[in-house]
């Protein structure tokens, strides 16, 4: 019998009903700017959709060119519910949304078993919403895809680099980090806070994006390291925040999106 993880946050995240979660990622991705790129990764936020996706449908808009190629995600957040070390994969044959499943790529998974920092740990991946929200939007751009689903705890970035290393391969895979920037600030701070991270991920520098800086420090970082031993060019798409969208200026949340390739 296939296990499945199923949706933790679908009606608070992002709609439960497949046809309003639908009609509402394809209204984010015809509002992107098209754009021509190839990407080899993006890096996305992981916000409620009525804050962070608009700025998370700027990367999918460019996966338009590559979605006949690609056909593996691997996909890389941050640990929000549990507190873990290392990178957790799940055991799960599928990973559901309102809109269908997403077949985990066991063999691809298992290139990793032999890492010390990698383990498979349920518990990091049930509740956890960095990793879910994204799947809605990958289903409607690249339509069938398996997944490598890894959620990354208290970990260095070489760790981390590592993994995206072993599972590097070819155009056929795509790398999505989920990231939110900085947090609780008032808005000219977070500003500041966020545009100094969006120039350490255009130079390739994960030695400059500090604890505080992105929640996702820690994939991003590891992202970081790869993309500077490949030789990536890194485009910035997008860099608001929840006080250009929604809600008050007091204390917001930072997002941004960034194309690889």
């Amino acid at each position: 019998m296939s296990r499945i993880r199923e949706p933790a946050v679908a009606d608070i995240f992002y709609p439960a009903d497949a046809v309003e979660l639908r009609n509402m990622v394809d209204r984010f991705l015809a509002a992107a700017k098209p754009i021509a790129a190839s990407p080899k990764a993006i890096i996305v936020p992981h916000a409620g959709y009525i804050y962070s996706g608009e700025i998370a449908a700027t990367a999918y808009k460019a996966l338009e060119s590559v979605k006949n190629r690609v056909n593996r995600v691997v996909l890389l957040g941050p640990a929000h519910r549990v507190a873990i070390t290392g990178l957790a994969l799940s055991s799960a044959d599928f990973f559901a949304t309102p809109l269908g499943t997403v077949p985990v790529d066991k063999q691809a998974a298992s290139l990793l078993s032999n890492l010390s920092q990698v383990r498979i740990f349920d518990d990091a991946h049930t509740l956890e919403h960095s990793l879910e929200v994204q799947l809605p939007f990958l289903q409607q751009v690249l339509g069938k895809f398996t997944l490598v689903p890894l959620v990354v705890g208290d970990t260095s970035a070489e760790q981390v680099a590592e993994v995206i290393e072993r599972l590097w391969d070819g155009p056929e895979t795509l790398f999505v980090i989920s990231s939110d920037l900085s947090h609780y600030h008032d808005y000219g701070t977070a500003q500041k806070l966020d545009k100094a991270t969006c120039r350490a991920i255009e130079a390739l520098r994960p030695e400059a994006i500090g604890y505080h800086d992105a929640c996702g420090r820690n994939p991003v970082n590891g992202l970081l390291i790869a993309a500077r031993h490949h030789g990536l060019k890194v485009t910035t798409l997008d860099l608001r925040n929840s006080g250009d969208i929604a809600g008050p200026r007091d204390q917001v949340v930072g997002y941004g999106a960034w194309i690889f390739e």
